[in-house]
């Protein structure tokens, strides 16, 4: 049987990417481990199993080109309203809510922030197929 373990991205800068995943959704580091060249930091929710691997290049002093492929990671949250409050309070620039209904039914609400190297995140209520 497989199972999902981690997804990984480059960041520039280790300390404001561990603060704004800690400020904005509570990820704790649980593993850092430290290379010549690179460093991984691994960061999870205390109710997860999955980690989100945090990648930084040593030698690297430039943002990351991110292409014009649209990508992001996705979390779920209880109360929707109380999280784009803390990722504002953090500083951490939230979209607006959005409540999703094509059709007229409700799909899902949700909103976007941008990590500090500019990887979008969704941000979801808890519901429907995201219980």
């Amino acid at each position: 049987m497989a199972k999902l373990v981690h997804s990984m991205i480059r960041v520039l800068n280790e300390a404001m990417s561990v603060r704004f995943y800690r400020d904005t959704f509570e990820l704790e580091v649980v593993d850092r481990l430290d290379f010549e060249s690179f460093t991984l930091i691994y960061m999870a929710l205390p109710t997860s199993t999955f980690e989100l691997e945090l990648t930084v290049n040593k030698s690297r002093d430039t943002p990351y080109d991110l292409g014009d492929g649209y990508g992001h990671l996705a979390i779920v949250v209880d109360n929707l309203e109380e999280a784009h409050a803390t990722a504002a309070k953090a500083n951490s620039g939230p979209g607006d809510i959005v409540d999703f209904r094509p059709g007229g039914e409700r799909v899902a609400r949700f909103f976007f922030v941008k990590d500090p190297d500019g990887y979008q995140i969704e941000v979801i209520e808890k519901g429907g197929r995201f219980a």
